[in-house]
């Protein structure tokens, strides 16, 4: 996890900066985010990979992001003409929460995939080919056992197109105030890594990114326009770190707002660089 303790910067000390729900922003003067971490997800469903920075391009996802995933059973995806994919047709924590107790890591330069397990062997494979793409299926099979439930397959994005949980979602950003706020209503800590963002960010009122769909964002170097907040479903409820569904995640957002989104789904309309440490800001 990659948020500081209670003395380490970045850390609030316990003070949330909060705003009641449904409290509209739209005509406030424009506010100001700092980038604590990026992400990316090579494979769908699978390890968070951390970045320094990224290169945001018009109308593309977020680089390196959910460029293979692994369908349970025939999704019917056809990569001659790809098509959004629901969620639930692939190997997920939504519905596979053992999906977590593998940890996974990407070698852009080779293509090669690493995967390791308590009690498995290590996979190392080449995902740009087929042979790989099936070693790893063939391992992940072994790992989940029945919870696989039909034939695994690992699927690779053509193109610049994605396996993204919206079709419309380009890049997600997480308010860490959000999660914070949510962790003290519910009286227990809540990796922010369970909301599988791109971007987490520190410096906004909790919750006020609800009201923000189709406003601007600067994201360092880069424009973006706000799509939509996002609704979340029960991957949520793994804690990432032990692949157990502990926490309610969906049901507490409701008990306690009336509502279950968290974080926001962007769409870069302005080219550029965005790096841990810059700045995001909401324009008017």
């Amino acid at each position: 996890m990659f948020m500081g303790g209670p003395d380490e910067p970045g850390h609030d000390g316990g003070k949330l900066d909060t705003l009641a729900p449904g409290t509209s922003l739209r005509h406030s003067p424009p506010m100001k985010a700092t980038v604590s971490a990026l992400y990316r997800h090579p494979v769908k469903g699978f390890t968070p990979e951390r970045l320094a920075a990224a290169e945001l391009a018009v109308g593309e996802t977020f680089p390196g992001d959910r460029m293979y995933a692994v369908e349970v059973g025939d999704c019917g995806f056809d990569p001659a003409a790809p098509a959004f994919v629901p969620k639930t047709r692939f190997a997920v924590l939504a519905h596979i929460a053992e999906v977590a107790r593998a940890r996974t890591r990407y070698d852009d330069a080779t293509g090669v995939f690493h995967a390791t397990a308590p009690g498995f062997p290590d996979f190392a494979g080449d995902l740009t080919g087929e042979a790989g793409r099936a070693a790893f299926a063939a391992w992940l099979t072994d790992l989940l056992g029945e919870e696989a439930r039909a034939p695994l397959k690992v699927l690779q994005a053509p193109g610049a197109w994605r396996f993204t949980d919206h079709p419309l979602g380009h890049v997600s950003i997480i308010n860490l105030a959000s999660v914070r706020d949510l962790e003290a209503r519910i009286g227990r800590p809540l990796d922010p890594l369970r909301f599988r963002a791109n971007l987490y960010v520190e410096g906004w009122p909790a919750w006020a990114e609800n009201d923000w769909t189709g406003r601007t964002l600067t994201l360092g170097g880069a424009t973006a326009t706000v799509f939509k907040p996002i609704v979340r479903c029960a991957a949520t409820h793994v804690d990432p770190a032990t692949a157990e569904r502990d926490i309610e995640v969906v049901k507490a957002l409701f008990d306690h707002y009336g509502h279950t989104l968290c974080g926001l789904y962007v769409q870069t309309t302005a080219a550029g660089r965005v790096a841990e440490g810059d700045v995001l800001e909401l324009m008017a």
